[in-house]
């Protein structure tokens, strides 16, 4: 048998686990072994690590890369062969849980006129947001809405969802947000298929934006205990114009620019339980300060261009391109644009951090507040 060492995770810190193999730990744990257990020492400085240990590393997809390979998809599978026509993007350290970063999974789902996906639904919360195209929709147990570029589209878990594009619309691409990996890490997923395979839309189109994206306004005969945002769809153009506002009136965050967070109307809560989102402007060449906190971040470009570094490594990026920022890695943004704004839309697992009361931030101290840029720009 091949020898493995016992103690290769020990530290010589006091209150830490410092155990070295002799040859009777080593037939001790052997013997545990046979009894499916183990002795805590040999991996307790692995397990309890002193600071998130990501296996997730910073990615940055770029759009005009992947964009071919999404449109080729269409000649190649059918709504219907697929379930879901999605080219998912896949973190090098996540392979093994279809993830994008840490326990968020991401994708780019394509669907041409006429095409609808059938009606299901899941244990996993869900969203969109879309990146091109014209005519595209999603129905959420009976409410359909009508989705155009920059939308935020709610689909969550429990709920029948369906998306489609219009015959007289165009080709449409959108990004896919699920908690899928963090779900089946809980080993609670569900999926079902409609048994009709599609759902009828039984309230007026677009109900959910005319019935509660009043600004500091709530329907008055319309109560909600779900803990889901009743506002399925958040539309581009108010939120954009929000962020101007609120750009014109406060500094903002040293570390995010002007940020604002998609939120749960009746209570002012995230989205969803296990999902948040948020938008952020950053002013023409602004560049903030970094920071690192934990949970795991998917940003995509909404708008404009600049560049990111996280953990020293600089990823410039432009419209549509999504890049990842794993647990506790120090990050920050630049506007490239001397002239007019960038905008960056985000989703994470924030929720469940705060929730969880797992949540920690941490200011960059060092060379004013932003990284030194390690390696050559990644692009």
């Amino acid at each position: 048998m091949q020898d493995v060492r016992f103690d290769r995770y020990r530290e010589d810190v006091p209150g830490r686990a410092n155990v070295a193999d002799t040859p009777e730990l080593v037939a001790y744990y052997r013997e545990l072994e046979r009894l499916d257990a183990g002795a805590l020492w040999t991996v307790a400085n692995k397990i309890e690590p002193w600071q998130p240990q990501s296996a997730s590393v910073p990615v940055l997809w770029q759009y005009d890369r992947l964009r071919d390979h999404v449109l080729r998809s269409v000649s190649l599978v059918t709504p219907e062969q697929a379930g879901r026509r999605v080219i998912y993007l896949a973190n090098p350290g996540r392979r093994d849980v279809s993830a994008a970063v840490g326990w968020l999974y991401a994708g780019l789902q394509v669907m041409h006129p006429g095409e609808c996906a059938s009606t299901h639904r899941h244990s996993a919360s869900a969203f969109r947001f879309i990146m091109e195209g014209r005519g595209a929709y999603t129905i959420v147990d009976g409410h359909k809405m009508t989705l155009d570029a920059n939308d935020f589209v709610l689909t969550p878990n429990g709920t029948w969802h369906e998306h489609g594009v219009a015959s007289d619309g165009t080709p449409c691409i959108w990004q896919d947000g699920l908690d899928i990996p963090l779900v089946n890490a809980l080993e609670a997923n569900f999926y079902e298929v409609h048994p009709d395979l599609h759902q009828k839309v039984e309230h007026p189109v677009d109900d959910s934006t005319g019935n509660w994206s009043g600004t500091a306004l709530l329907p008055s005969e319309m109560p909600w205990s779900k803990r889901y945002s009743p506002l399925f769809k958040y539309e581009w153009g108010p939120t954009y114009e929000s962020l101007r506002r609120y750009a014109a009136t406060s500094d903002g965050s040293p570390y995010d620019g002007a940020l604002m967070h998609y939120v749960n109307p009746t209570n002012g809560g995230p989205v969803m339980p296990t999902i948040g989102a948020s938008m952020q402007l950053l002013r023409p060449g602004e560049h903030t300060k970094a920071h690192r906190h934990t949970g795991s971040f998917l940003y995509q470009v909404a708008k404009g261009s600049g560049f990111s570094v996280i953990e020293g490594r600089r990823f410039d990026w432009t419209e549509r391109d999504i890049f990842c920022v794993p647990s506790w890695a120090f990050h920050e943004h630049a506007n490239g644009s001397a002239t007019d704004d960038a905008c960056l839309f985000c989703f994470s697992d924030l929720p469940v951090m705060k929730a969880l009361g797992l949540y920690r931030e941490q200011a960059f101290t060092d060379n004013g507040g932003q990284q030194r840029v390690a390696v050559t720009p990644l692009a």
